[in-house]
């Protein structure tokens, strides 16, 4: 079984302002045909509106209603940004 990149990722809902890191993990395998991403804890308050093994494609909704694409221009936790 390969090994998994994991890093924690921040959300913030651009319309109400509510923020949370979520833990995520994706293969680690730059040759695979698909990262594999998998969003391993939520943070209160989000949901997964349309699920994605690609991050750019992988929804996100916010407690306010507000929907959002996971990868998006944002702030990283100390130490928490994805190795590239």
């Amino acid at each position: 079984m390969a090994a998994r990149d994991r890093y924690s990722r921040k959300l913030e809902c651009a319309k109400c302002g509510h923020t949370g890191f979520a833990e995520v993990s994706e293969t680690d395998n730059r040759r695979a045909p698909s990262r594999d991403f998998k969003i391993d804890e939520m943070p209160r308050g989000f949901s997964t509106e349309r699920p994605s093994p690609d991050p750019r494609k992988h929804m996100m909704k916010c407690r306010c209603g507000s929907v959002f694409r996971f990868e998006q221009d944002t702030v990283y936790a100390p130490g928490g940004e994805p190795r590239r």
